[in-house]
């Protein structure tokens, strides 16, 4: 299965230490699209004594990953010990005239579920890492916009993690590349070229996905998903939502336009056990709130945490 990978495979680590982090670097299980990938990039804020461990994933785009970095420094000093990873061809794993995360757009689901099974294998590959050089402590996981999405998959396929908090996300693929401004270059792909399964526009997507999207509370592992059509839903994290059975803290934003709110609402609806915070922003303008976001997602991560200990 395209979520399977070699945990034999060696690390070669290389650490690089600094002031109040250390860059950790090590190799991938896969081959990514450039060599530039081939190495994952996590940044790991120090914690003393800490009370569990949170991986961070960011979303697409190189320009907002310092400003979420200000939660890694903050979640660190509060007693949770952070991984901040860098997704694939994004910052140093990327182009150096890419703006970040480029192969993760496009109009062929062949194409968009390798490179966002990709993403979910670095995940994996540093709970791995994390679980060979440090002590066991309860790991959590906290995703923004993208790496909510992510986040969401590898809670469905990894039970190491124990609880999530999915920041300004979503699921259901058509609501997310029919209106979201981000999502023009995928449009724009759908009409000049279509892709393997006719789609050309929302109508033509909505009646291909009318059928699985009915049958996702009917599934009953997660091998069924790649059985469903068309092949969307295999990296959609609303049909992996419902495999998620860790708790969840949900925030969505208001008046967010990137991430359409019947995308929003709709993951929300599938997932288990999540409870949903709204917060008064847009997408981007979450920013002003991070000490809100923060507060919040400290006192759940405590709560859910200290409980699997």
């Amino acid at each position: 299965m395209i979520y399977e990978y070699d945990k034999t495979i060696p690390f070669n680590l290389e650490i690089e230490k600094y002031e109040n982090y250390s860059l950790l670097k090590f190799d991938t299980v896969y081959e990514p699209d450039i060599p530039e990938s081939k190495k994952i990039y996590v940044y790991k804020y120090n914690s003393e004594n800490p009370l569990g461990r949170l991986i961070f994933l960011h979303g697409i785009g190189n320009g907002h990953i310092p400003y979420l970095m200000w939660f890694a420094e903050k979640f660190s000093k509060m007693g949770l010990e952070t991984y901040f990873l860098i997704h694939p061809y994004h910052q140093k794993r990327a182009k150096t005239d890419w703006e970040g995360g480029e192969p993760f757009y496009h109009h062929s689901p062949a194409h968009c579920v390798v490179r966002f099974h990709q993403a979910v294998k670095d995940v994996r590959r540093t709970i791995d890492l994390i679980e060979e050089i440090e002590n066991k402590l309860p790991i959590g996981i906290m995703g923004f916009s993208f790496g909510g999405m992510i986040a969401t998959i590898s809670m469905a396929l990894d039970k190491r993690i124990k609880a999530g908090v999915l920041s300004f996300t979503g699921g259901d693929w058509r609501w997310i590349n029919w209106y979201s401004p981000y999502l023009e270059p995928v449009r724009e792909g759908y009409k000049k070229y279509s892709n393997e399964w006719g789609c050309k526009d929302e109508t033509k997507c909505v009646k291909l996905r009318e059928e699985s999207f009915n049958k996702l509370n009917e599934l009953k592992n997660i091998n069924e998903i790649f059985s469903l059509k068309p092949g969307c839903f295999h990296y959609d994290p609303i049909s992996y939502a419902k495999f998620v059975d860790q708790p969840v803290l949900f925030f969505k934003g208001m008046f967010d336009k990137i991430m359409p709110k019947n995308a929003s609402n709709n993951l929300y609806n599938k997932l288990q056990h999540a409870r949903k915070v709204t917060i008064p922003s847009g997408h981007k303008s979450s920013y002003f709130f991070r000490r809100v976001i923060a507060r919040k997602s400290l006192h759940f991560f405590k709560n859910t945490l200290n409980k699997k200990l």
